[in-house]
């Protein structure tokens, strides 16, 4: 999927909500795309791989801990120390530490490498490790404060949550399963991807934004990211570089908002920021694009 077929999507979504008044039909989608597709396509990748791919990893599977990690600590600091929202303290460290690493970090990878299979690596690697997470803490903020078991038993009530935790350990234990089957769930859980896409462009709406929740998630999310990889992995080479780059730096994934959504914790706001980080993110890696 490119970029201009991304953004007709949206457009597409958020038509539909202009003239289908009606929140259920959307609300529906959600769960179509939350409790099933995203399910499939979640096991489906990660199913296919084996344990000699993920030791390829090296460099690339490296950085995509350290991003995390940074991504998690400084949004969690802030949200901890400056924020008294606890729920959109939780919704920040969501936005922060999921990207949207796929379905817009391909196509922007494309426009600087011929082979994006590094970033492909980062992406998969990120996807596997960053779902249990992200889950974890919406469950944990949008709680209340509840125990660490309550919470991860709510996290664990999120089907594509399940669907990665069994996919990853089919592959730590060397279980391949044959193509015919990897390939109908594959192909199935796909449309996960443009059907999020819709539905993220029907929940469009500048109602909730706000500059300062913007400023934030841009910071943890984009800014930090974007500047650690930049000046710590300029000596690679270039296809690792770039890919790196860019999928570190990525706007807030759009199952990020759909996780959130699903454990009503501040969405509305979510989803304002992440339509115009992603704006911004799309204008400034084709500005990078034309200086380079």
């Amino acid at each position: 999927m490119n970029i201009p077929e991304m953004l007709t999507l949206v457009a597409l979504g958020y038509a539909l909500k202009r003239v289908i008044k009606d929140d259920r039909p959307f609300n529906y989608l959600r769960i179509l795309v939350n409790d099933f597709l995203l399910a499939l396509f979640v096991f489906g990748n990660v199913a296919s791989k084996n344990l000699e791919y993920l030791l390829e990893i090296k460099l690339v599977f490296l950085y995509v801990f350290l991003i995390i990690l940074i991504s998690f600590t400084f949004s969690y600091l802030y949200g901890h120390l400056f924020l008294k929202e606890r729920k959109w303290a939780g919704a920040l460290i969501v936005l922060s530490v999921h990207p949207n690493t796929a379905v817009l970090g391909f196509p922007i990878a494309s426009l600087f490498l011929k082979d994006i299979t590094p970033a492909i690596l980062y992406s998969t690697t990120n996807s596997m490790i960053v779902l249990p997470i992200v889950t974890f803490i919406a469950a944990h903020y949008s709680s209340g404060g509840a125990s660490i078991k309550k919470s991860f038993l709510k996290a664990l009530k999120f089907p594509p949550t399940i669907a990665n935790l069994f996919a990853l350990a089919l592959v730590i234990t060397g279980v391949m399963l044959p193509e015919s089957v990897l390939s109908p769930i594959k192909t199935v859980g796909w449309w996960s991807i443009p059907l999020l896409i819709i539905y993220f462009g029907s929940r469009i709406t500048l109602r909730s934004f706000n500059w300062r929740k913007l400023t934030e998630v841009g910071m943890f999310r984009i800014t930090i990211p974007f500047i650690f990889v930049f000046l710590t992995l300029r000596w690679t080479s270039l296809e690792v570089f770039y890919s790196v780059l860019i999928e570190a730096s990525m706007p807030p994934a759009i199952a990020a908002n759909a996780i959130l959504a699903q454990y009503k914790l501040k969405a509305e706001e979510a989803i304002s920021v992440t339509f115009i980080l992603t704006l911004l993110v799309i204008g400034l890696f084709m500005m990078l694009k034309t200086l380079l």
